[in-house]
């Protein structure tokens, strides 16, 4: 079975238009996967290829368009190829014998803004060696460096995942349980898992596929149930649940069904820890006091789908606040991987992330936070605005 994209190392791949990155790419998935071309700026859109690179695991590549082209269609290209950097865990700078010019520069200023590792491959050593000169340039910003001809290199796998090893990020390595340092073996979990007109025919949702799967590796039950059935399952457990989860659009049916003597959270908290920065998402929410009547408001879904007539992003989570708060608030929203220029949003509102990959949720919080603007999580604002916030996050501290 493919591991999950969203679990996957994101690997994306820069450089000037012609110094081999589609060829870079091809041999090391041993596929053509990109179009290779003497032509100026045959790769336009983002190109995504799955890998499995022992011993790393599986990663995702993401390879660019160069980004020197300055003509028109050369800036929407160069657009598309920086928006990339949010859900890159490693970069990858494909150069040549010109060693760093400006682009590789302004791309390494990037990567250290944004706390992305990289590698840069020194390429066509076949045609022209890099001079001692260039090495000794590239050497004042980083030691990640390899040599290589992208078609003549023997062994260019083993060469390159070498190095990569050395870069690759230790969230990565060692990745963070959903419940595992929370929960003790033969602990019982009872999980709150509506079947509404939003969850796909015959299968769970996502987050509460690999919470379940959490929960299994760690040993201990999972009882999985609809909220009609939450009370029954309690009255007749011999042993009290070590923690309720619920979708975040039962949280108040399931906080008035739960003793208060049993720990609560939702799937979407659990992930908002998983995927981002929990105590940063509660500051967030805690913003919610400041807002003022009219403020613009961003939520940030991953993925698209077809918006339902009680959507939890487009109806639920604004009828919640708007009625928290007694005033009317100015929602807009974006899907997928662009994140546009916040500057005038006043709150942030994420997804539970599930088809996100972490990096992407951390550049995010890392921006917002940059500019002082608060950023919360739907689960978060939901638990919130119902008055639990502090029953909700307190099995996660």
């Amino acid at each position: 079975m493919k591991s999950l994209k969203s679990l996957r190392l994101h690997i994306s791949i820069f450089g000037r238009t012609n110094v081999g990155k589609s060829s870079f790419l091809n041999s090391i998935t041993g596929q053509n996967v990109s179009i290779v071309s003497e032509q100026k700026g045959t790769t336009t859109d983002i190109v995504e290829k799955s890998a499995e690179l022992f011993p790393i695991g599986a990663v995702t590549f993401l390879d660019t368009a160069g980004i020197d082209d300055n003509t028109t269609l050369g800036d929407l290209r160069k657009e598309k190829t920086f928006s990339v950097l949010n859900r890159t865990d490693i970069g990858l700078i494909i150069t040549d014998f010109n060693g760093l010019t400006e682009y590789e520069l302004s791309l390494i200023n990037n990567f250290e803004t944004l706390k992305i590792p990289y590698l840069v491959i020194i390429n066509k050593t076949d045609i022209e060696p890099v001079s001692e000169l260039k090495l000794s340039e590239i050497n004042n910003y980083t030691n990640n460096i390899i040599q290589i001809s992208a078609l003549k290199t023997k062994n260019l796998t083993d060469i390159f995942v070498s190095a990569l090893v050395k870069i690759v990020p230790d969230d990565f390595v060692n990745p963070p349980s959903i419940l595992g340092d929370k929960i003790e073996k033969k602990d019982i979990i009872v999980l709150v898992t509506p079947i509404d007109k939003e969850a796909p025919k015959g299968r769970l949702i996502l987050p509460q596929v690999q919470t379940i799967r959490d929960i299994l590796d760690n040993q201990c039950i999972s009882v999985v149930t609809q909220v009609d059935n939450l009370k029954y399952i309690l009255s007749n457990l011999k042993t009290k649940p070590k923690l309720v989860v619920t979708d975040s659009q039962a949280f108040k049916e399931v906080s008035e069904i739960v003793s208060d003597d049993i720990q609560m959270t939702s799937f979407s908290i659990l992930f908002a820890r998983l995927k981002g920065d929990l105590n940063t998402f509660v500051k967030g929410a805690n913003s919610i006091t400041t807002l003022k009547p009219n403020d613009k408001i961003l939520i940030l879904e991953s993925c698209t789908h077809h918006a339902i007539d009680d959507d939890i992003a487009r109806v639920k989570i604004p009828k919640l606040l708007q009625k928290r708060l007694g005033f009317n608030l100015n929602f807009e929203y974006k899907t997928g991987h662009d994140f546009p220029d916040i500057s005038e949003y006043k709150l942030i509102i994420h997804c539970g992330a599930c088809m996100t990959n972490r990096k992407e949720v951390l550049s995010r919080i890392l921006i917002s936070n940059r500019q002082n603007i608060p950023i919360t999580n739907y689960g978060i604002v939901i638990s919130y605005c119902l008055g639990i916030l502090d029953r909700a996050i307190k099995p996660l501290f």
